[in-house]
């Protein structure tokens, strides 16, 4: 038992203004979370309507300069530029599938043996380049994603915005993912059938003659061998046109989303 009477008492009331204590730190620590996320949104609010109308990404940098402290122009900023990034990286890494010699092979009614035999080659080097092709896409697109998310996590700018701009990146990776697997397989098509109409060339070399641009075989049956090489060559060709076509498209439909997505619409 306590020698002094009182200390019951003493403990009851120095429980309550512990609990007291508590009850107003917790509040306060909610107060402070809550404006956290006021100021984000405030943010975010700016500077979509400081995005408002844009219609290139120099746009966003210019915002940018007017307001550089608003998290979400810098976050918008970032990942515009990584955007940039990587579709440059994945057009480098397109363009260096196909060896150089192969845009620059001519007329092959003036080739030689050697240079037929040389371009067939190359479009083996290109076939197999084209298999290597979409590993390597996908670490682009990754170290994209990687990057930006460890961005977005530093400015706190809060979840449901970042979830927002991470699912914008991923629905377009996406789309890249597939429409590259579909032009790759194409190309390789292409390399490929280009491949045997070089190889009938080749195989004829001597045998033919070139009048007007036009390669004159002594057999019918070469004739019909030939014809159906240069005319899967050519399905090839313009399958990979159209390919091209759709990536142009493609590419706007990302842009106009992107910039519906910065606007906050």
């Amino acid at each position: 038992m306590p020698s002094d009477p009182n200390a019951s008492t003493h403990v009851r009331t120095a429980l309550l203004w512990l609990s007291a204590f508590v009850m107003v730190v917790s509040v306060g620590v909610y107060f402070v979370f809550d404006l956290g996320q006021l100021l984000d949104r405030i943010a975010a609010r700016e500077g979509q309507a400081a995005l408002q109308g844009i219609t290139d990404a120099s746009q966003i940098d210019e915002a940018l300069r007017q307001h550089p402290q608003n998290k979400f122009l810098r976050m918008m900023a970032m990942a515009t530029r990584a955007a940039d990034d990587t579709n440059a990286a994945v057009q480098k890494l397109s363009d260096e599938v196909e060896p150089p010699a192969i845009s620059k092979a001519g007329n092959l009614g003036a080739a030689s043996r050697s240079d037929l035999e040389a371009l067939r080659g190359d479009l083996k080097t290109a076939e197999a380049n084209a298999a290597t092709f979409m590993p390597r896409t996908i670490a682009v697109l990754k170290a994209e994603r990687d990057n930006v998310e460890k961005y977005t996590v530093s400015l706190h700018l809060g979840k449901d915005i970042n979830k927002r701009l991470l699912d914008n990146i991923d629905k377009r990776h996406s789309e890249i993912t597939a429409f590259t697997s579909g032009m790759l397989s194409a190309r390789a098509d292409f390399y490929r059938a280009y491949q045997n109409y070089v190889g009938v060339l080749v195989g004829e070399f001597g045998a033919y003659k070139v009048v007007n641009g036009q390669f004159i075989f002594p057999l019918q049956r070469t004739v019909d061998r030939y014809s159906v090489a240069a005319q899967a060559m050519t399905a090839a060709a313009n399958h990979v046109a159209e390919l091209d076509e759709e990536r142009k498209r493609l590419l706007r439909s990302q842009r106009e989303r992107w910039q519906q997505f910065v606007r906050g619409e």
